[in-house]
């Protein structure tokens, strides 16, 4: 059973149906209590970084997915959800994040071109892939974001796109990815995404 986080940041309906047409069985949680009897986890969001961390400490959620992480489970982050993983964003001075992957997430410069980043855009996979994932080809996937994720330690890149300037389009380790695009709006590429997050869960 996977558990689709519900914080008030965006329509899960989308994600939520993407994974049951791959073969997903999906729950969406509003309490926090209730994570620890699943076998993986999604955290989906669009909109404001300030406005998700505090969704996130307000209800409770920061500790009991900082556990759900360090436990190893299979976790996913999208959009917001993944920058949510790390520290602070240049979006919400003063805000913070889980902290789960170090580092902050800044805004594309002037000089990028237009700002969002909208659209689609190819992504080249890293070699180090979590489980699960371990053949991906050199897809388009579909953005729209402002901000991008800066981990200090470059090992955390799984996915690189560029929008004038290079940009983690994917960060992971071991049983956690989080992606900068949204699998769920990425037609046949991302389904093979939540396709092998399904079947990590099926087989934890």
């Amino acid at each position: 059973m996977i558990a689709v986080i519900d914080y008030r940041m965006g329509n899960l309906f989308s994600v939520v149906k993407a994974l049951e047409y791959v073969g997903g069985e999906v729950r969406v949680l509003e309490q926090p209590e209730e994570l620890e009897h699943f076998g993986a986890c999604l955290l989906p969001g669009v909109g404001n970084f300030g406005d998700g961390a505090e969704a996130l400490h307000s209800r409770g959620w920061t500790p009991v997915l900082r556990r759900f992480i360090a436990g190893g489970r299979p976790f996913f982050g999208i959009c917001l959800g993944m920058q949510l993983l790390l520290d602070a964003s240049e979006e919400a001075p003063g805000a913070a994040g889980l902290g789960v992957i170090p580092g902050p997430v800044r805004r594309f410069p002037p000089a990028v071109g237009k700002v969002p980043h909208m659209g689609w855009n190819t992504v080249a996979w890293s070699d180090r892939l979590p489980v699960g994932l371990e053949a991906l080809p050199e897809e388009s996937y579909y953005f729209v974001h402002s901000y991008y994720a800066c981990p200090d330690d470059p090992a955390w890149r799984l996915g690189r796109c560029n929008y004038t300037i290079d940009f983690a389009a994917a960060l992971g380790r071991d049983r956690l990815l989080a992606t900068q695009f949204h699998p769920e709006k990425s037609q046949q590429s991302g389904l093979r995404l939540l396709t092998a997050f399904v079947a990590a869960e099926q087989a934890s």
